[in-house]
């Protein structure tokens, strides 16, 4: 794959979780009744950021989760390995009657946010399921939108966004590469 250009840095991606964080308290008059849940791997570290950015505004400390998809992928079929590598799910508080705020890198077609409602249904009935991502990238395969979204990026299918945080990969960048 060849980089074709740097999309968001550190400081763009700080302001877009900024953002994004005063959006969901706007929408939901606060965050009493929210769950942020992160989808494995890289929706993990913005639901971290999301509660520290919400700590900051309200001052109140909305749980978090983390959340395994890869059973309820649509395409186990074609996973190459013989046993699919789980990541446990981590959600410690009961969703029933929760805002869910699903979070995660990048919205492409759709079918990992589709997985992830499934998911998120197996462990209770929350009373809404929202969505951030940090990027938006169209492409949609199923009908879902954002609720939140850090910044629409329209690519061609032979682009790939990769998005790297400091929690997981040592540094805060979004980048896009021409297959």
């Amino acid at each position: 794959m060849k980089k074709k250009t740097e999309i968001l840095d550190q400081a763009a991606i700080n302001r877009a979780i900024t953002r994004i964080a005063h959006e969901i308290l706007e929408k939901n008059k606060g965050g009493e009744e929210l769950v942020l849940i992160g989808i494995k791997t890289r929706g993990v570290p913005i639901s971290k950021r999301l509660q520290d950015k919400i700590r900051q505004i309200e001052d109140i400390t909305v749980p978090t989760g983390e959340l395994d998809i890869t059973l309820y992928r649509d395409d186990l079929d074609k996973v190459t390995e013989e046993d699919p590598l789980l990541n446990a799910t981590d959600i410690s508080v009961d969703l029933s009657g929760k805002k869910v705020v699903l979070l995660d890198d990048v919205l492409y077609t759709g079918r990992t946010v589709r997985a992830a409602m499934d998911a998120v249904m197996d462990k209770g009935r929350p009373s809404q399921i929202q969505l951030a991502v940090l990027v938006d990238r169209g492409h949609r395969e199923l009908p879902i939108r954002a609720d939140y979204v850090g910044k629409n990026i329209p690519t061609s299918e032979k682009e790939v966004i990769t998005v790297e945080f400091q929690e997981t990969d040592e540094r805060d960048l979004v980048t896009i590469y021409e297959k």
